[in-house]
């Protein structure tokens, strides 16, 4: 909590209650369905959390653009990012049901109005969005295909619409057929060293 009030101190007392109230939140759910590993359940903050905000350390969204996670599992990055947007509408999306279920429950017992997550694949998506955010569900050659025209041709943010993706490693090979990629280095942001080589893509389409 203290690394996230630091890295974002325009934080209001209410944004700075709702992430202080998802430790128990998810320590909750996770014993009925579990959504987060073990291990991870008690590096929250870091590697759920503040690994979302790393999308946030790349673009500071502008109010009423539209955003979808797709793959959100338990709600990452859709839920962190929802709490420091409050004025940009979420959609979190995941094939899995009981998923988002946790992810509706969460939403609601923070008081976000800005998040609709429904059980739906990319794929079947009728809408578009200014971004697509994701957390290394797949590949990027087939996660592009999935959300192919699903992106809005007019931009109003200041970096140009398409895909932040959230990934480790080194992703040569994967992006060698996407040459307007730009990888942004989480490792420039957060001192942690869980984010030495973990990085946001953003790909604009």
């Amino acid at each position: 909590m203290e690394e996230i009030i630091k890295q974002f101190p325009k934080l209001t007392e209410n944004q700075i209650h709702q992430f202080e109230k998802l430790q128990d939140l998810y320590q909750d759910w996770n014993t009925k369905i579990n959504v987060i590993s073990r291990k991870d359940i008690d590096e929250l903050y870091t590697r759920h959390v503040l690994h979302s905000l790393g999308i946030a350390k790349v673009i500071s969204l502008k109010p009423h653009s539209k955003i979808m996670d797709v793959g959100t599992g338990g709600g990452f990055p859709g839920i962190p990012l929802a709490i420091v947007f409050p004025e940009v509408d979420f959609y979190l999306i995941d094939v899995i049901g009981k998923k988002i279920k946790v992810v509706n429950e969460v939403a609601t017992a923070l008081g976000l109005k800005n998040v609709k997550a429904e059980q739906m694949r990319a794929e079947n998506v009728k809408q578009d969005f200014d971004f697509i955010v994701s957390r290394a569900v797949t590949n990027m050659p087939d996660f592009v295909s999935w959300i192919k025209g699903k992106i809005k041709k007019t931009n109003t943010n200041d970096l140009p619409n398409g895909i932040l993706y959230l990934k480790g490693g080194d992703l040569t090979e994967e992006l060698k057929s996407f040459p307007k990629a730009t990888e942004y280095n989480l490792s420039d942001f957060f001192k942690e060293e869980f984010f030495e080589t973990k990085k946001v893509v953003h790909l604009p389409l």
